[in-house]
């Protein structure tokens, strides 16, 4: 190893130091591009997310019909089979007071 360092040689070194950052600057520079590839396809991420999300929100709001559709049905069934329970509760009081009245 040389133990003297000459102005010479500490430009050279200068000039080699500035080289290699000037490549590191590149370098950074094509990650920087990178990253901006990245946050283009995020925002196509997030726009897919964003129809995703409506057409949730429409399956919700069909869901909620059916539901209500499914309550209003019950609900109708339950009235039928209590107007038919009566119906046949009184049909069956007016034949025992019928054949009570004939013995």
């Amino acid at each position: 190893m040389r133990e003297s360092w000459t102005d010479e040689r500490l430009d050279e070194f200068g000039k080699r130091m500035d080289e290699r950052f000037d490549r590191v600057d590149e370098r950074f520079e094509e990650v920087d591009a990178r990253f901006r590839q990245v946050d283009q396809r995020f925002e196509q991420v997030d726009k897919r997310f964003e129809q995703v999300d409506g057409r949730f929100e429409r399956i919700e709001d069909k869901l909620e019909r059916v539901d209500q559709r499914l309550f209003s049905m019950g609900r109708t069934m339950v009235i039928a089979a209590v107007g038919m329970s009566s119906t046949m509760v009184a049909g069956f009081g007016a034949l025992f007071a019928l054949i009570a009245t004939k013995l």
